[in-house]
């Protein structure tokens, strides 16, 4: 296999770079994710290894800009940081395994010829659709029956979020963690608000409403019947 290690610790790198060399396999290596996303961006890797904390670029804007970019290859994160709100956020940024550190090689390897085996993906969306609301992740757009939406970056975030989820019920903890990063409850009303100012952009003009409330539950977005 071809691999790419993104890790700006030496020890680390090394330990990993030398142990995939001596089982036979090609491997480059990146000190920043900067670097990491120049050689990863041409799509030539079977797999890469991602530390999450990295200079210049992290972990989670390297994956992102990947996927983005529609590059497919595998990615493994390798780091420290192995909470759940820590893996879920990797997973949803893109990776496709997580492995915590310390860990042992063997366990590595072992992960890194499991995703190599897998068949390629085909690639991800970058528009996404619900009823005549669209959004164009790459161009950063949102229009609704053809005109423009002009959306702050956490409103957009908020509307990815609720759109790769259409037709499903989001919980208040759901959006805590995955739009605002909060992994406890701030006891204020930031979603509360951030739904409210949505949905006026949304439906304005008499349009039929997208986002409703789950009473109890949460909050769904879906087409109109």
């Amino acid at each position: 296999m071809r691999i790419l290690v993104v890790e700006d610790d030496a020890e680390t790198a090394d330990y990993v770079v030398r142990g995939l060399t001596e089982a036979g396999h090609t491997v480059d290596r990146a000190a920043d994710g900067r670097e990491g996303l120049f050689l990863a961006s041409d799509g030539g890797y079977d797999v890469l290894v991602v530390d999450r904390m990295l200079p210049k670029l992290d972990g989670l804007g390297l994956v992102r800009a990947l996927r983005a970019a529609g590059v497919r290859s595998p990615v493994l994160f390798l780091t420290a940081r192995t909470g759940v709100g820590d893996r879920v956020e990797g997973l949803e940024a893109g990776a496709d395994d997580y492995l915590g550190k310390p860990f042992a090689f063997t366990e590595l390897a072992a992960r890194l010829n499991a995703l190599a085996r897998r068949p390629p993906l085909s690639a991800e969306a970058t528009v996404l659709r619900v009823g005549d609301l669209e959004m164009d992740l790459l161009k950063r757009l949102v229009t609704r029956a053809g005109q423009r939406i002009e959306l702050q970056p956490r409103e957009f975030r908020l509307l990815e979020f609720l759109m790769r989820r259409a037709g499903q019920v989001v919980t208040r903890t759901m959006l805590l963690e995955g739009v605002w990063d909060f992994h406890f409850d701030p006891k204020t009303s930031v979603v509360e608000t951030h739904i409210s100012r949505l949905r006026a952009k949304l439906d304005r003009e008499g349009a039929p409403p997208l986002i409703h409330t789950m009473r109890g539950a949460g909050y769904c977005l879906r087409a109109p019947d």
